[in-house]
């Protein structure tokens, strides 16, 4: 069993065009440091929230 996601969206202005890549780890992310690298102003717009699959929900099933 899962347990609860934290989901977090930013929404930052760019000041110019750029070519974004993923990061090889997503443990200790750093948005303060994304931002510094890819030259993002300060977030315009954030949303949050908790997410939890519901029991009985099942599991992944895979077709052939």
């Amino acid at each position: 069993m899962m347990g609860i996601h934290r989901i977090v969206f930013i929404l930052f202005r760019q000041l110019g065009r750029n070519t974004v890549f993923e990061p090889d780890l997503r443990h200790n992310f750093s948005t303060w440091n994304f931002a510094q690298e890819y030259n993002l102003s300060f977030p315009v717009a954030v949303v949050y929230f908790n997410c939890q699959r519901e029991a009985g929900s099942g599991g992944r099933r895979f077709h052939n």
